[in-house]
């Protein structure tokens, strides 16, 4: 599986808060948050569960992948989703290490499955 994705009881906005919280202590910060309900509903779409998508970065990282390979900058920031199906909230993010494939490169693998244990274990703790 190319993704890993959890379900909660929790609403969005609480997944979303107990994310946040759970990244800042693996030092990952959350760059932007993009809500694409609201999007495609003021664009004139009916779209009426919530999704959003938060790009997460943790500098450090960053730095440490791209000196490997500037290749690797073509998956940053990691993505985070949030959103509704069915009723129930689920959290997920396409794991690092099947985007990383990609590259070809052995340097960046355990880098991504390093970045990838850590976004696991915060999705898990946020849940």
């Amino acid at each position: 599986m190319f993704e890993y994705t959890v379900e909660t009881e929790k609403s969005i906005d609480e997944a979303i808060s107990s994310l946040e919280e759970s990244l800042k202590e693996e030092k990952f910060g959350v760059l932007w948050q993009f809500n694409v309900q609201e999007k495609l509903q003021e664009k004139g779409l009916d779209y009426d569960e919530s999704f959003r998508v938060l790009e997460v970065c943790n500098p450090f990282e960053a730095h440490r992948v791209l000196t490997q390979n500037k290749m690797a900058g073509y998956f940053l920031p990691c993505k985070i989703v949030v959103y509704e199906d069915a009723g129930k909230t689920k959290i997920g993010m396409p794991k690092p290490t099947s985007m990383i494939e990609l590259v070809n490169d052995e340097s960046v693998k355990s880098i991504a499955a390093d970045i990838e244990n850590r976004l696991i274990g915060c999705i898990d703790k946020s849940i």
